[in-house]
């Protein structure tokens, strides 16, 4: 049977983009450099750079061409490699800081404003290439402008590799103090998962998982007000109602992305990937998942009822995207990044929304933790105990999570920090003092739940 759309869906489609910030948020192209071990950092660095050259090099023009000629804004062209740890091993911290050098020079060269996979999973354990990368996450973050890295240090299947969460606070912390004049921003290309997602479009946690092809195109859609302007026209419907609303208004918005990709896939030459319906939000007035929940009755996004709102926002949106592509992917629910979303900063200036609901909130978002700014002097142990306590909601819930929190240097609560762009802006959050040193440097490993048993 024919794929057609009718006259009242593109007519709709023409609104969304119009007055609704419908967009494509990214068209992330995952280039597989497994092939690519061998010889010393400076050989390793340049054979990655030239696949990526080789690949890439007519990605930016071809996302160009295709919103010039559809109509649908393309905000971001990305990149997202194979784990650098799995081609490095054996190679030195120093080895790991040139391949780094080599991947913003690749993006740089071929126009992307990101590229992931300066990553290491480390779920249930280290190799050699893993800590040498580890190490040299902060130095390569506030060398470079484009490059982004994630670590995994949990999954339902392992547990949690207490040994990374320990390390991770560090980690962090080191790479706020050498990027202390941006306020830190090194950390915003900085995501520690549990359960990452080896397709997913979206920055700072992007990369080509083991189990991906040669070369795809993945699709990160986003349309928060697309959906707040749909459950603004139904102020009076009950939840069961709602809900479908929402699905399918995600529904448009995923045929959109999947039209997107296939025809950036086919242009290019290489497989498509998935659609991952998202939303994401930007600073953006109307752009916002927060405005999204006031709008089903909240009066402030963190007060009672914003984790049933958010559950139901994120199920119906995986729900309109499952019944619009058999290629749905990735993250696809929503996004709570403080920074990003005014309506987050509004609730967390009002005193509305602290850490703590954010992390309740996590149990049912589509990621965790995400773009939250701490006083820069708290302890390593803190942020660890912060991560565990991300990656033990994704462990026991079989689902992503993740956290990018920044410890702004020389901030303290009630300051701002500025990223600009899409990172925007966010205050300074209270974040609870009671040490957990003893607990956090007990290290070695928390066991997987016991329903990682089931097959």
């Amino acid at each position: 049977m024919p794929f057609s759309i009718s006259k009242d869906e593109i007519l709709e489609t023409v609104s969304m983009l119009q007055t609704e910030n419908l967009d494509i948020r990214t068209i992330t192209m995952g280039i597989n450099i497994l092939d690519c071990r061998g010889g010393s950092g400076q050989e390793t660095g340049v054979k990655i750079y030239d696949k990526i050259l080789r690949y890439a090099s007519e990605l930016v023009k071809t996302g160009d061409d295709i919103e010039k000629e559809y109509g649908i804004p393309i905000i971001n062209k990305r990149i997202s490699i194979s784990p650098v740890a799995m081609v490095a091993d054996g190679l030195s911290s120093p080895d790991m800081v040139k391949i780094g050098s080599y991947l913003d020079k690749a993006a740089n060269e071929v126009g992307v404003n990101f590229i992931g996979g300066f990553s290491a999973l480390v779920h249930k354990g280290f190799t050699k290439g893993d800590r040498a990368l580890i190490e040299a996450i902060p130095e390569t973050l506030a060398a470079t402008e484009r490059v982004c890295s994630s670590v995994n240090v949990a999954t339902t299947k392992a547990g949690i590799n207490m040994d990374a969460v320990y390390h991770m606070g560090s980690v962090i912390k080191e790479t706020a103090r050498l990027t202390a004049q941006q306020d830190g921003v090194g950390c915003a290309k900085l995501v520690v998962f549990c359960n990452a997602a080896e397709d997913n479009p979206f920055m700072a946690g992007a990369f080509h998982g083991a189990g991906e092809p040669e070369c795809t195109i993945n699709i990160g859609v986003s349309g928060p007000g697309v959906v707040l302007n749909a459950v603004k026209k139904y102020p009076k419907a009950d939840f069961g109602q709602l809900a479908n609303i929402i699905k399918n208004t995600a529904f448009k918005i995923t045929r959109t992305g999947e039209l997107v990709g296939r025809v950036a896939s086919k242009r290019l030459g290489v497989s498509f990937g998935i659609v991952d319906l998202s939303l994401a939000p930007t600073p953006a007035i109307g752009d916002s998942v927060a405005d999204i929940l006031e709008s089903m009755g909240l009066e402030t996004v963190g007060g009672h009822g914003s984790t049933a709102a958010l559950a139901m926002l994120n199920d119906a949106v995986k729900k309109g995207g499952a019944m619009a592509s058999s290629y749905v992917g990735g993250l696809s629910g929503a996004f709570i990044p403080v920074s990003e979303d005014q309506g987050m900063i509004n609730a967390v200036e009002a005193g509305a929304l602290s850490l703590d609901k954010l992390e309740a909130m996590t149990c049912v978002c589509s990621v965790g933790l995400d773009m939250i700014a701490i006083p820069g002097d708290t302890p390593a142990e803190i942020i660890s105990a912060i991560i565990a306590d991300e990656a033990a909601i994704g462990m026991i819930n079989r689902k992503t999570t993740a956290v990018r929190i920044i410890p702004a240097p020389g901030k303290k609560v009630g300051d701002w920090v500025e990223f600009g762009g899409l990172l925007g802006r966010a205050p300074i959050m209270q974040v609870n003092q009671s040490s957990p040193a003893q607990f956090i440097q007990r290290r070695g490993r928390i066991p997987a739940p016991i329903h990682s048993l089931n097959n």
